[in-house]
């Protein structure tokens, strides 16, 4: 299986298809926690992409703790935290909102794909 392919035609800039598809094999398990990924220059040339384009997702996925950068030891998908106390309240929150406004599970995790 690829890591990630490419659509030329798509409306979604190529930087956004490499960093969705990258934070979706995190999310699924794909790509799992401390997976190595392959150096911004590699996948770049193998994708037929600017290094920049490679390197921009690479950054987006990192800020949003997708992935995690140690220099040469190279790029990792990060161990996710499921048991961050912020997030945790946050969860909680949305939760207890969504049930108030009365929305089911499903319309309540349909709002927060359509925001991630």
């Amino acid at each position: 299986m690829d890591l990630v392919t490419i659509d030329a035609d798509a409306a979604e800039p190529p930087y956004e298809q490499v960093r969705r598809q990258i934070a979706e094999g995190a999310a699924t398990g794909t790509l799992s926690p401390g997976h190595k990924l392959p150096p911004v220059r590699r996948l770049a040339t193998d994708l037929g992409l600017a290094v920049n384009t490679v390197a921009k997702a690479y950054r987006a996925l990192e800020a949003d703790g997708i992935i995690e950068t140690h220099g040469r030891g190279g790029t990792l998908i990060a161990t996710r935290r499921i048991g961050d106390a912020e997030a945790d309240a946050a969860a909680e929150t949305y939760v207890r909102i969504a049930r108030r406004q009365g929305l089911s599970v499903d319309e309540a995790i349909r709002l927060v794909e359509k925001n991630w």
